[in-house]
């Protein structure tokens, strides 16, 4: 089971460093007896923050919970070699930490983002150079808000109880983004952080 689990990272993994390989040499060939032009994409990659430590209900601001701190450590397994140029994360611990071992490995600053700032994170991310690979850790109501914002399909609010849903949004100069959805890590949910709780 463990050796099976193992596997499945590992292609999970693969998979994502090769759709964002796929993503920043993205051609689009033009009309017959035309040239075949590159196309630079931006890559978007999104979760919602890990899971979080069960809480007082006054307490807003949880840090990550063991399950939590393990997923991070997740996402660092599978982007560390995935050309990642920035990294985007919310005012919030759970954001934050949730960023921080990538940022950590790649040596890139978590630029903060005030949760309900959608416009403006969509302004920072366009008005960077085309081809870049962006990382965001969201809540579950701010990562369908942003992938809709950044020309994305209209999405619900991820579910409280799932932490494993993983966005790859690539955005070409021109025409309609594309949104690949996946799953990574564990989609066992521990039974300390079975509650429902706000994003």
């Amino acid at each position: 089971m463990k050796e099976q689990q193992t596997r499945s990272r590992k292609l999970a993994s693969l998979v994502v460093i090769c759709l964002v390989l796929i993503a920043t040499v993205w051609t689009t060939a033009l009309p017959a007896g035309s040239a075949v032009v590159e196309q630079p994409l931006m890559t978007v990659i999104l979760v919602r923050h890990a899971e979080k430590e069960i809480v007082p209900p006054e307490n807003k601001d949880p840090n990550l919970s063991a399950a939590g701190q393990a997923r991070a450590q997740e996402l660092l397994r599978m982007l560390a070699g995935a050309g990642v140029n920035a990294i985007y994360a919310t005012q919030y611990k759970r954001t934050q930490q949730t960023a921080t071992p990538l940022a950590e490995k790649l040596g890139i600053p978590v630029t903060k983002i005030e949760a309900k700032e959608t416009a403006e994170l969509v302004k920072q991310i366009r008005a960077r150079p085309a081809g870049q690979t962006i990382f965001i850790a969201g809540h579950n109501n701010t990562v369908p808000e942003i992938i809709a914002a950044l020309g994305g399909p209209q999405m619900p609010i991820i579910p409280e109880t799932e932490y494993d849903n993983f966005f790859v949004l690539t955005i070409p100069s021109e025409g309609p983004a594309k949104l690949l959805k996946m799953k990574y890590g564990s989609a066992i949910v521990p039974s300390g952080d079975q509650k429902m709780a706000k994003p």
